[in-house]
């Protein structure tokens, strides 16, 4: 295999945590991971619980843990449900079946970072083999800390904060309600939407950041 054969990607694996106590959560995660930015592979079910995808780019995981967190927090989840393991490096075989038949050092760098998130902060792990290493813990601590944040949302909390997201001002939303504004204004700050929005444009810059080690200036 030569390096000219290869593309730098970012192989993302989820896997459903405490998967024996719970339904079958994948096909709402297949269901959000398929709606994120610069897919090369689409978003499969690959062994029991787990789902894999490729993407060209970091700035699209941001888009991932906010979903992910929306969906655990729909189901009533207090806690992260998932695994979620990014290996970035050289991709190969992208004319096949899909992401089951590509491979390349970034799925095998891929497979340990889901293996070590089981015990890792945030429950997610990034593992590269290029590019800048500090631009990578950093962009990894990012995406940790916000996980963490949306962790706590619960689901009435994500109800208020995609009312305000789309524009609309707190009186619209307490009207819309039957709730008062200063209750909204409660459930924002319960729901520490203004730390998620600065924490996301964070994990957003730092993993752009990370993208272009990998991919210098001609």
């Amino acid at each position: 295999m030569k390096d000219k054969d290869l593309i730098t990607a970012w192989v993302v694996n989820v896997d459903q945590r405490r998967s024996r106590r719970q339904p079958d959560r994948v096909p709402g995660a297949l269901d959000v991971a398929n709606q994120l930015d610069s897919i090369i592979l689409p978003f499969e079910r690959t062994a029991g619980d787990e789902l894999q995808g490729l993407v060209r780019s970091g700035p699209a995981l941001v888009s991932l843990v906010e979903g992910l967190a929306r969906l655990d927090a729909t189901d009533g989840l207090a806690e992260p449900g998932w695994r979620v393991g990014i290996g970035v490096g050289g991709v190969e075989n992208l004319t096949g079946g899909g992401t089951r038949e590509a491979r390349g050092p970034a799925y095998l760098l891929g497979r340990e970072a889901v293996e070590s998130a089981a015990t890792a902060p945030g429950h997610l792990v990034i593992r590269s083999a290029v590019g800048d290493p500090t631009a990578f813990e950093l962009a990894e601590a990012a995406l940790v800390m916000l996980r963490t944040v949306l962790a706590r949302r619960s689901r009435p909390g994500w109800e208020v904060v995609d009312a305000v997201s789309v524009g609309d001002s707190q009186a619209e939303v307490a009207a819309r309600l039957a709730v008062s504004e200063s209750a909204v204004s409660q459930r924002l700050a319960r729901a520490a939407w203004r730390e998620s929005v600065r924490g996301a444009a964070l994990a957003g810059s730092l993993l752009a950041r990370a993208d272009e080690s990998v991919r210098p200036s001609a």
